[in-house]
């Protein structure tokens, strides 16, 4: 990987006899694609985030990109992919460009040897994002989704309360994603918002449960061409389900998120800046059936627990800069992100499944937990053919 390395000023460090030198600061050489309605985030992340260092804003209207570097004189600004994959200076590439240039940007920058951080979805089809994993993976590379929402605080405490069992066995998911939104051109409501919630989704699953079932159900009462109300149901693997309601009709906002358990049951208002989750302990207790005696064994006693509702303290922070500073780790320890090519992949795969629902008026699409395997296998196997 080609990096800049930072070093002291002269003047500034006197070395102490017998005392081991520190190591220089390294900071990955980086460029950012596409300076439209996310790029400009990434830049200003980027100059922040002490393990990178930005050389180039690639789009294809120069006049837009520099108005987006403005004061950031050092970085220069290109209409040429090519020149910026060319620069030995360049390590990584962050790419925010319309989904449907993803597959060609992300693979031609692999090839090139630099790692990548690109936008959701990954792709826009599973099999050229099987491509790209394939890609990363044989070369060595850092392939990285941005999955902004899984590097906000309480999407990372939630996933530690999931995954550290305190909220038990993960019974249901229920999540609101609705606004008055643009509703756009391209895409229907499902593409637009879902991603969101199905990433989340995919971020605090705990080891062993995963989606195995999808089924969707949309409506276009304005006749827009495309969906503009949907509600997603994806059917987990320990018989549990998740459920996404996505919506630009709403006049109001709403951004909440359920998800119980056989112990706890977590609540996420993110508008609701002063106690955005809260961890309540009250729900449905059930007796074992070992525990019945067979006079009454053939029903269930049910039992209502009534605790205490807790909000953790959370720390505020800019969950853009989380995913720079995570991407910058992944490739520095050579290691996989939390949110690589593979859960981006996963995330389509869901998409997908969704749409070819609609499709079928609803129907559940079945999701194997061996596909991604057989995607990345096959990716592998047409490589080898060409």
């Amino acid at each position: 990987m080609s990096r800049e390395v930072a070093h002291e000023a002269p003047g500034e460090h006197v070395p102490t006899p017998g005392v081991p030198e520190p190591r220089p600061t390294e900071r990955i050489g980086l460029a950012v694609v596409g300076a439209g309605y996310w790029g400009p985030n990434l830049v200003r992340n980027a100059q922040q985030t002490a393990g990178l260092r930005l050389h180039w804003l690639c789009d294809l209207d120069e006049e837009r990109s520099r108005r987006v570097l403005g004061e950031y004189s050092t970085v220069r600004s290109t209409t040429s992919f090519e020149e910026v994959l060319a620069d030995e200076r360049v390590g990584a590439v962050a790419i925010a460009t319309p989904a449907a240039a993803h597959y060609k940007l992300v693979h031609a920058a692999l090839e090139a040897g630099k790692h990548v951080l690109v936008e959701k979805p990954i792709t826009t089809t599973v099999e050229d994002a099987a491509d790209l994993v394939r890609i990363a993976d044989e070369r060595g590379l850092v392939l990285m989704c941005d999955h902004t929402f899984c590097y906000t605080p309480v999407v990372r405490r939630i996933r530690e309360l999931v995954h550290g069992g305190e909220i038990g066995d993960v019974q249901f998911f229920d999540s609101v994603r609705i606004n008055l939104g643009l509703v756009q051109p391209d895409v229907d409501v499902l593409w637009d918002l879902a991603p969101h919630d199905l990433s989340i989704l995919d971020f605090v699953l705990p080891p062993g449960v995963e989606p195995v079932g999808v089924s969707a159900q949309g409506a276009d009462p304005i006749g827009a061409g495309r969906a503009c109300v949907a509600y997603l149901t994806v059917r987990l693997s320990n018989g549990a389900l998740a459920h996404c309601h996505v919506n630009w009709l709403s006049p109001t906002k709403v951004r909440t998120t359920l998800i119980g358990g056989s112990r706890r049951t977590l609540v996420w208002d993110d508008l609701n800046p002063q106690a955005r989750l809260a961890v309540h302990d009250r729900g449905v207790d059930l007796t074992p059936p070992d525990e019945l005696t067979d006079a009454i064994r053939h029903r269930a006693l049910i039992s209502y627990r009534v605790g205490e509702m807790v909000a953790p303290a959370l720390v505020e922070q800019e969950a853009l800069r989380n995913v720079m500073t995570e991407f910058a780790a992944a490739i520095t320890e050579r290691r996989a992100p939390l949110t690589d090519g593979r859960s981006g992949l996963r995330v389509l795969r869901l998409l997908h499944a969704a749409s070819r629902s609609l499709e079928l008026g609803g129907a559940t699409v079945p999701v194997g937990a061996d596909t991604d395997l057989e995607l990345i296998t096959t990716a592998t196997e047409r490589a080898a053919a060409r």
